[in-house]
């Protein structure tokens, strides 16, 4: 076990309509480190014009003016219910973009990687957000590599997390690498959460709900629902969006935040899981019935998304109906 041997400043940065849980889930992670651990953490909420600001639900938060930051170990942006919130976050931007540097770490949480990557700081970068809203920040700023399926993306000393509570998986995390895993093992215990979630944002997330604008990629995507049973190469949905395969796969990363393979895959996996859960049907059937062929990948599919083979999935789904 070990702790840092001089304090570690954290900021978390606030602004107008910022979402609460953004802020009080990780801020709840590190005070546990400091109450029950004795961590040297001094955590502050800054804002760029300091004093109080209101959260999405209505809740006012006491803020600070930056303070010095010759010793800034962590700065932490949070989100807001909408990426729009952050389009009249000009001083937030400025904010970051000049303390940001200063920083061990930078980290968002939720769509507050839309004001990281506004500052420029995830150019060239992984990134993940709120699954919701990864193809917008793919497509607003396209140098970005948006992974939507991740709970965190840590590149370097920048730090993304995805949807909301995912920000406290992001804390446990720093805080493993700061302290060693036996005490953020015990800080999980304390928020009764899991220590390191299984699985993606897939398992908390349909695709209906990561639909592109009204047009080609969309139109894919439809014809690849009605067909999953079939082979759904790239060249065959560029077919069905009439253009080539190459502008296909780019546009559709550019619109979805992912793959069309992947997307395709999470497709089959979302027809599986209700037959999988609720039927006796024999497995293998149901794997080449979505068009999994067999059902090896149905298995390496239900892991990599969902965290359980569908072997379990089945008998959680028992469990649930008994």
């Amino acid at each position: 076990m070990h702790r840092p041997s001089a304090p570690r400043t954290i900021w978390f940065v606030v602004f107008p309509g910022f979402e609460l849980l953004d802020l009080s889930g990780p801020l709840c992670a590190f005070n546990l480190a400091i109450d029950f651990h004795k961590v040297r953490y001094k955590v502050h909420i800054v804002s760029a014009p300091g004093g109080l600001v209101r959260g999405s639900s209505g809740v006012l938060i006491d803020s600070a003016s930056p303070p010095s930051a010759n010793h800034l170990d962590t700065l932490i942006v949070v989100g807001a219910a909408t990426p729009e919130t952050m389009n009249a976050q000009e001083q937030t931007v400025d904010l970051i973009r000049t303390y940001a540097p200063l920083a061990r770490r930078k980290a968002s949480v939720c769509t507050g990687a839309f004001l990281l990557a506004e500052t420029g700081l995830l150019d060239g970068h992984r990134a993940t957000t709120h699954w919701r809203c990864a193809g917008e920040l793919q497509r607003r700023y396209p140098t970005i590599s948006v992974d939507a399926d991740r709970i965190f993306v840590r590149e370097d000393d920048i730090w993304t997390s995805a949807g909301i509570t995912s920000g406290i998986d992001m804390a446990l995390a720093m805080i493993e690498e700061d302290c060693g895993s036996e005490i953020s093992k015990a800080i999980a215990r304390d928020l009764v959460v899991y220590h390191r979630r299984t699985g993606g944002q897939s398992q908390f997330s349909t695709m209906l709900e990561l639909e592109p604008r009204p047009g080609r990629i969309r139109d894919a995507l439809a014809y690849a629902r009605v067909h999953l049973s079939e082979r759904l190469s790239v060249e065959r949905l560029a077919e069905v969006a009439n253009v080539s395969p190459r502008q296909f796969a780019r546009q559709f990363t550019a619109e979805t935040g992912d793959t069309p393979a992947r997307a395709v895959e999470r497709l089959r996996c979302e027809a599986a899981i209700p037959r999988i859960e609720g039927t006796r049907e024999p497995l293998e059937l149901i794997a080449r019935q979505v068009g999994f062929g067999d059902m090896e990948r149905m298995r390496r599919a239900c892991i990599r998304i969902y965290g359980q083979s569908p072997q379990a999935l089945r008998r959680r789904g028992r469990s649930l109906s008994a």
